[in-house]
């Protein structure tokens, strides 16, 4: 008598909250912060010496684990969220509660 079993990965997908902050590199030009920091001044917050703009996106993506998670939104930052040539980005990973 022989026993077949079947080994089975882990497949499950846990849910993760990835938020995305993208800010132009220190060397590019920033003329949104410029007229944010002339506004600012202009309603007499004069001790605002410089602003940076930039965007801030959360995801809530499905994933295997955290460090599939990370890398997946980090592709998703290098192929389209961000400009590589102009910006940076980092990550930061929530795990969800399953349901």
């Amino acid at each position: 008598m022989s026993v077949v079993t079947d080994t089975v990965e882990s497949t499950l997908s846990h849910s993760y909250l990835a938020e995305v902050f993208i800010s132009l590199k220190p060397v590019v030009n920033d003329p949104e912060g410029l007229s944010i920091r002339a506004g600012l001044h202009s309603l007499g917050y004069t001790g605002v010496e410089s602003v940076r703009a930039g965007k801030y996106l959360r995801l809530t993506v499905s994933a295997t684990s955290m460090d599939e998670a990370e890398a997946e939104v980090a592709r998703m930052c290098e192929q389209l969220l961000a400009n590589p040539v102009m910006e940076t980005f980092r990550v930061k990973l929530t795990a969800l509660a399953d349901h």
